[in-house]
């Protein structure tokens, strides 16, 4: 039965007895049909359907199969078999110890960007310990200074490119003293997003349009982005997962990856004043590249390039102390 479900591409349970049995059969369907992480998939399948996680999920195992929810797992194996990320399946993805909605309108967020997120949060509490930018120290104001009699105001973080919220959220919940305003050119990715900050309890100002344009005119103290970096030539020889389901206009970044890079550096004219830290999380073998692009703008006087822990050079930061 095995074999011939595979062949057609559909994923039916043969009577298997307990959720022990059903998690390998279709550990195994999904192997076979070429998916990564197949054991898995199959588990966060299983949790989804039976409504369980953690250490409820393994106490159950030796538990029989509940008959109510077969249909329901066959047709989340099915498509997961087909390439379907197993995130758009069970509508889930946890970042940063929170739970985020995806759809196939967002990217789904990735481990290594919460390196972004922590890097941001640890310099940003650096150059602002309390969350508070003092007259004559917003962004790098040559117009402040000695005499400035505005009032502190907030930090003001942006993120460009929202996407699910992953990156805004998670600054807005972690550094509760600080304005976090998020853009996408995307209403249907803001939708996903702004649902996001209301289940995870926080205030973001989410804009539409295209990445600075929204913020125009905005003080801006931080700025950080996990923008469209694949090369467009690249992006038909990524993972199935990847080049067929998630969004292309968060992926592609032009011919060599790097337009939205460019495109930020230019639209800083937008902004009164450069933001005194920025972030971007970019591609393999774009650090250099990236990295030079903020140094020939000369705005920061550090330029930090962060590894993620696959020791991959995928972080670089902007700095003004």
């Amino acid at each position: 039965m095995e074999n011939n479900a595979l062949n057609d591409g559909v994923y039916v349970m043969s009577e298997v007895k307990s959720i022990r049995e059903a998690f390998a059969e279709a550990s195994s369907f999904l192997s076979r049909s070429g998916c990564n992480e197949p054991q898995r998939s199959a588990q966060l399948l299983l949790e989804h359907v039976l409504g369980l996680s953690g250490a409820a999920y393994y106490m159950a195992l030796a538990d029989p199969f509940p008959a109510a929810v077969k249909e329901a797992f066959e047709a989340g194996v099915t498509r997961r078999g087909a390439g379907e990320p197993v995130q758009y399946i069970i509508g889930e993805q946890e970042f940063y110890g929170r739970p985020f909605e995806v759809t196939p309108d967002v990217l789904i967020p990735r481990p290594e960007t919460e390196l972004l997120v922590e890097a941001i949060l640890r310099y940003g509490a650096e150059l602002w310990p309390d969350g508070v930018v003092t007259p004559g120290e917003a962004a790098l104001d040559s117009a402040g200074g000695a005499g400035d009699v505005r009032a502190a105001r907030p930090l003001t973080a942006v993120d460009i490119g929202a996407g699910s919220g992953a990156i805004s959220v998670t600054l807005a919940a972690e550094a509760p003293a600080w304005r976090v305003c998020a853009g996408d050119i995307s209403p249907a990715a803001l939708a996903v997003a702004e649902r996001n900050a209301l289940r995870n309890g926080t205030a973001v100002d989410f804009r539409l349009g295209d990445l600075l344009e929204p913020f125009a005119g905005m003080e801006t103290d931080i700025l950080v982005s996990n923008p469209p970096y694949i090369p467009g030539e690249d992006i038909a020889g990524l993972q199935r997962e990847v080049r067929d389901h998630e969004p292309r206009t968060a992926l592609d970044g032009g011919a060599d990856g790097l337009d939205p890079y460019r495109r930020m550096m230019e639209q800083l004219t937008l902004l009164p004043a450069p933001p005194r830290l920025i972030g971007f999380e970019l591609g393999f073998g774009q650090a250099e590249q990236v990295a030079a692009l903020l140094a020939a703008a000369g705005h920061w006087t550090e330029i930090i390039t962060i590894n993620d822990l696959a020791g991959i050079p995928r972080h670089v930061l902007g700095i003004t102390r």
